[in-house]
């Protein structure tokens, strides 16, 4: 497993000590969406070219297409187009489809196919050590669906490709860092579908990835699922009683500060911040509602448990906003910077 890097301070050029540069794969996610444009601006930046060799994953003759609709940088000094034109060795030509069959802003099966590809070229870069590591544009998952492709999402198609049967989605940003018990299952499903084992396995793999970096012992916050955390029974089913506080006791040990179950609603006010390091959330809005709210251009999407590095972006695919350059890549940013610093 690799040994995750997590921080709580923003990362920047003068904490990135690489060495000899990485090549990190960046898949450029739906080609319907915003991805495209966010993985070429990254890719042309100056800052992040002095820190790695970025390796964009995806078809080339549509991302050249989308840089064509694009305006010019924000210092209008980088014609994209020109930039494709200029870096075919940074290309890896991924995705069966046409120019002619890509619209902003509307996926397909196609363009579903083309996404799914693209990572799966990435994982098996990562895994024989040709990429140093993965950084991932946002999916349409409808799109994976219509072209018949039933993972959920990035992060069960990264565990089965890399057989790693214990692993966990975190998003982290320098305010706010949560890791998801659950993951993409329906709210309904939640409460039976958690386990001690599983919280437990959160808690380690949650204090694991900010270890090098806590001062003291790791404080992990966990939240209980139930309003007011339960209530001691009067405002659940004994989830709390029964798997949360268990899972707790269970997971205490020397380095490891546990607090909890803490009442969701109050486990992200400024004051729980201060005193956590990393949250453990019951299920998937119950963390990345607070962190998009509080970090939403900042935080970063690490899977935790992997043999292989893998970042992304905190965000979808903005179909509404698609090749018009007013999409932020500064998640992106973020992303590359912290899969960067999980190479070391």
């Amino acid at each position: 497993m690799v040994e995750q890097v997590a921080t709580k301070s923003k990362p920047d050029s003068e904490s990135l000590d690489v060495g000899p540069l990485p090549t990190i794969a960046i898949t450029v996610g739906d080609v319907a969406g915003i991805g495209p444009e966010l993985a070429l601006r990254c890719a042309a930046d100056d800052e992040i070219r002095s820190f790695c060799q970025p390796l964009l994953v995806g078809p080339v003759q549509v991302i050249r297409h989308i840089a064509g609709q694009l305006p010019r940088d924000s210092a209008g000094t980088r014609n994209l187009v020109q930039y494709v034109d200029d870096h075919a060795k940074d290309w890896i030509d991924i995705g069966k489809i046409s120019v002619n069959e890509v619209v902003a802003g509307h996926f397909t099966a196609a363009t579903g196919q083309a996404s799914y590809d693209a990572v799966v070229w990435a994982i098996d870069a990562a895994m024989q050590k040709r990429v140093e590591a993965i950084v991932t544009g946002p999916i349409q998952k409808e799109a994976w669906y219509a072209a018949g492709i039933r993972y959920p999402g990035h992060t069960e198609l990264l565990a089965e490709k890399t057989s790693t049967s214990n692993f966990r989605m975190m998003l982290s940003a320098p305010e706010i860092s949560c890791v998801l018990v659950t993951i993409h299952i329906p709210l309904a499903d939640v409460a039976r579908s958690l386990t001690v084992h599983d919280i437990v396995e959160s808690i380690e793999l949650a204090a694991g990835a900010f270890r090098r970096r806590a001062e003291g012992d790791v404080r992990v916050t966990v939240c209980g699922l139930n309003p007011h955390a339960g209530e001691n029974g009067l405002f659940s089913h004994g989830e709390e009683r029964d798997v949360i506080t268990p899972a707790i006791a269970a997971a205490r040990r020397p380095g490891i500060k546990i607090t909890g179950p803490v009442p969701p609603d109050t486990a992200f006010t400024p004051a729980m911040r201060q005193r956590t390091d990393v949250y453990v959330c019951m299920y998937h809005d119950q963390g990345l509602i607070p962190l998009k709210a509080l970090a939403f251009d900042e935080a970063v999407n690490v899977t935790l448990g992997l043999p292989i590095v893998r970042t992304s972006v905190d965000h979808g695919t903005a179909l509404d906003i698609a090749w018009q350059g007013v999409a932020t890549h500064a998640s992106m940013i973020a992303a590359i910077k912290m899969a960067i610093g999980m190479c070391g």
